[in-house]
């Protein structure tokens, strides 16, 4: 086990930082890589970062990506590095997604490419969606036009150090929809001199939940998942004027997403119309599905083969999201997971802690994967 790499992922679980804050985890990543001479470093916003290595002769761009930003959860793991920040921490592996790819620059020092650029990309904000939607619009990283794009993610509860592949959708489509109904407050004893959100929310509930029963619409798994619903204010002498909901939209596939975004929204202006309230209708971590091209995949499984790793192939997508999604509409991309252990703890939970018996193997993937693309 590389004890450098191991010392660099337990200073970064320690120092988790949140979304777009992740000044200081930027700072250690560029103090870790500097030291193996990058060609370039780039900034891409406030913290994201992308450090480039050259070959001596022209050939393909392959841009490797990990997540810079850590969670609102307080961790309980107990550990001798465990996060000095009360209510933060890395309880979805970023710390060792992001160790992997500086590791990568260990590996690109000793055994450079011999062309094109390979391009270590450390993306902030990948938890709350913004973070590849940024770095992919930004006019620096628009002027590397990558040719490849990889990234991988460790999964609990699959056999340690397992390659998990999958072609087209590894991880769903998901979206935040608020609901915003407006109507007109009255005395509680005249109900009918006012506009309740009440029946239209009861009947929007029910007629999107059917809207699921309707599979000929859809070519795969779609899910609404009602996460919160408010109305008026704790007066009983009122009745509400407004009312608003919280659904979580989700789908395996990116143009299954579409149609039921379109049906929702067909059924809550309807159902608004008919009962006389102003409607509005945000979105909010907009995640398109991550899906795979078939040359990535076959990449990947030549590889765990050539090394003799565990692999299988995952029968349907995971119901996660993954902001990767954004890269994969433009590039030609692969994303593969890593079984990180059947008895560790979940991801997002409080006690998770990402394995360091596992940085190696994704070392060993990310690392054959360049010299397959820019070595030979």
């Amino acid at each position: 086990m590389n004890t450098k790499l191991v010392a660099l992922r337990h200073q970064l679980h320690s120092q988790p930082e949140l979304s777009n804050q992740e000044y200081k985890t930027a700072q250690t990543i560029v103090d870790f890589v500097e030291d193996y001479q990058p060609h370039e470093i780039i900034h891409l916003g406030d913290t994201g970062r992308a450090f480039v290595f050259k070959g001596v002769e022209a050939g393909k761009t392959t841009v490797f990506r990990a997540e810079l930003d850590a969670l609102p959860i307080e961790e309980k793991t107990r550990l001798k590095y465990a996060s000095i920040y009360n209510g933060v921490a890395h309880a979805c592996g970023h710390d060792g997604h992001m160790t992997i790819l500086a590791g990568m620059a260990q590996q690109l020092s000793e055994n450079p490419p011999r062309k094109g650029k390979v391009i270590l990309l450390f993306q902030p904000a990948e938890e709350v969606e913004q973070g590849a939607k940024d770095v992919l619009f930004h006019p620096k990283f628009a002027d590397l036009n990558p040719d490849y794009m990889f990234a991988l993610h460790n999964v609990p509860g699959q056999e340690t150090n397992t390659i998990l592949l999958r072609r087209g959708s590894f991880s769903a489509a998901s979206k935040g929809m608020t609901i915003r109904l407006n109507g007109k407050t009255s005395h509680a004893a005249e109900p009918e001199k006012g506009r309740n959100p009440a029946i239209a929310i009861s009947k929007i509930s029910r007629e999107l939940n059917d809207l699921l029963n309707n599979k000929a619409l859809f070519t795969d798994l779609t899910l609404l998942t009602f996460i919160y619903i408010r109305m008026g204010e704790q007066s009983f002498g009122t009745s509400a004027g407004s009312g608003e909901m919280g659904i979580t939209l989700r789908s395996f596939e990116n143009a299954d997403m579409e149609v039921l975004t379109q049906k929702s929204e067909e059924i809550v202006n309807r159902i608004a119309a008919e009962e006389n309230l102003e409607c509005s209708i945000a979105y909010h971590e907009e995640f398109p599905a991550t899906v795979n091209q078939d040359e990535c995949v076959d990449m990947l499984h030549d590889l765990a083969e050539e090394h003799n790793l565990s692999y299988k192939y995952l029968d349907k997508p995971f119901k996660w999201s993954e902001d990767f999604g954004y890269f994969s509409q433009k590039y030609t991309c692969g994303f593969f997971g890593l079984g990180a252990g059947v008895d560790q703890a979940a991801l997002h939970h409080p006690d998770y802690d990402f394995p360091d018996e596992i940085i190696e193997t994704g070392l060993t993937i990310f690392t054959g994967l360049y010299q397959k693309i820019n070595g030979e």
